[in-house]
């Protein structure tokens, strides 16, 4: 019988019959992979072997469902408690992806700590030994009879192992060297982790078994395989940081049970991670003091305020083509941010290479920023240091002026928290707040006007 080739699509998924340049769905260039389709055997690996029993479900009536909230419970983390939502949900499937050494399995057998006071976990890892991971959990301090270790591959053997230990958690690491032994297709290949992921899917909603997977990332910084994945999982969350700074940053890129846009903050050391409750304090810490081209913001990360330090550079270009470089904040905007300094605020900028990094690896993709990084670009070009006890918070828009930003309020309360005394606002929302002893607030309706008030100096 001749075997069937079936073409997928590494961005969205999508399967097609015939090779093409360009995705019919997606539109990207170049993802098209080829894949055997192989039947799926009866056996291991197979729907039957993976449900265990019968598959026939019934319907039922939407109003004999029970609509009681989801059962949620804690890791022993709060800041992965606050990225899932509050807890992780009974049943649910959670996809932790990040780079390879970054700390992921280190994150998850921690946890297991907390977890096996109440349940039973099984870690199944394809990646280390027994004896490996059993080193890694004596350097951890997890030391619990409810955890269950065993390093398998195999699909239906790592589905055996659940049938026979029926734990309440299971966590995969990773998602990549799991193979269904009905495919012939590599471990890693996208037939292998669409398949894998499926009936984990299927496992964790059929016994109400909570499944996090870990999974690799691509030097795009996305999850390795297709795109689809992440449709298929209910959580899916970033491990991100440079592996040569001790800090990392938790991201939730899509969650069904709660926000997608809080972070949790991490540090690593020796025993393991430890949690950063005031991510502020940690990336203000060593700001320099009567330094040029630095200015403090403050920005939403969910339901967090987040002080965050803007630093600037601007030199005279050597050459006539003036660089511009942004490392956390995006590109196109810093380059519309210098076009309005230098229209607007009477800065000759053009003519210069301009450099824009946010200290501590956040990503600041909120128009509230905008106010700290023109403070910052003016005082790097003036040689004049913004005071450290002051914030600058606000969005500009191309007529130089300043717009309001949401929850000002709240970012303002974290401002004086911390032991700011001056804070640079939109001059038409000072009327509607109220009072923050030991806090001057500075109103300003335009770029100029801001960087006066910063700087103390007309441009």
């Amino acid at each position: 019988m001749k075997q069937k080739t079936m073409y997928y699509c590494t961005e969205c998924g999508n399967e097609t019959a015939k090779w093409a340049g360009k995705c019919p769905v997606c539109g990207a260039w170049n993802t098209i992979v080829e894949q055997p389709d192989l039947p799926r055997a009866a056996g291991k690996g197979s729907r039957a072997a993976r449900s265990g029993g019968p598959t026939l479900r019934r319907a039922c009536p939407v109003t004999e469902i029970s609509s009681d909230e989801e059962i949620r419970f804690p890791t022993g983390m709060g800041e992965l408690d606050r990225v899932l939502g509050g807890g992780a949900v009974k049943g649910s499937l959670v996809l932790v992806g990040g780079a390879p050494g970054i700390g992921k399995s280190t994150l998850m057998l921690q946890i297991c700590s907390k977890l096996c006071e109440f349940s039973k976990v099984l870690y199944v890892s394809g990646e280390e030994s027994e004896h490996q991971l059993k080193l890694r959990a004596k350097r951890l301090r997890v030391e619990s009879g409810s955890l269950f270790v065993i390093s398998e591959t195999g699909l239906g053997d790592l589905l055996e192992s659940v049938s026979v230990e029926q734990p309440d958690i299971l966590i995969v690491d990773s998602i990549q060297t799991l193979y269904n032994e009905a495919l012939e297709s590599p471990a890693g290949s996208i037939s292998q982790v669409k398949d894998c992921t499926m009936a984990l899917m299927q496992l964790a909603k059929g016994q109400g078994i909570t499944v996090f997977v870990i999974g690799h990332v691509n030097k795009e910084g996305s999850i390795a395989g297709p795109k689809v994945l992440e449709h298929m999982v209910d959580c899916v969350l970033y491990f991100e940081g440079d592996q040569h700074t001790s800090y990392r940053i938790l991201r939730s890129a899509k969650n069904r049970f709660g926000a997608t846009n809080e972070i949790g903050v991490f540090e690593m050391r020796d025993s393991g991670l430890a949690e950063v409750e005031n991510p502020s304090e940690m990336l203000l810490s060593g700001r320099p003091d009567d330094a040029p081209g630095t200015c403090v913001t403050c920005v939403m990360e969910g339901a967090r305020p987040v002080l965050a330090e803007i630093q600037a550079l601007v030199v005279t270009s050597s050459g006539g083509n003036p660089r511009r470089t942004s490392n956390g904040f995006d590109y196109n905007r810093a380059a519309m941010l210098l076009a309005v300094l230098e229209k607007r605020g009477g800065l000759r900028v053009s003519a210069c290479d301009a450099y824009l990094n946010i200290v501590g690896g956040l990503w600041l993709d909120e128009p509230a920023a905008d106010l700290a990084a023109v403070v910052a670009l003016a005082s790097s070009y003036l040689d004049r240091s913004v005071p450290k006890d002051m914030v600058a918070i606000g969005e500009v828009g191309l007529t130089g002026e300043l717009r309001s930003v949401n929850q000002l309020s709240q970012r303002i309360s974290e401002v004086r928290r911390l032991g700011f005394k001056t804070c640079v606002i939109p001059a038409h929302r000072a009327e509607d707040l109220g009072s923050f002893p030991g806090l001057r607030l500075i109103p300003a309706r335009n770029i100029g006007e801001a960087i006066r008030a910063a700087l103390g100096q007309r441009e």
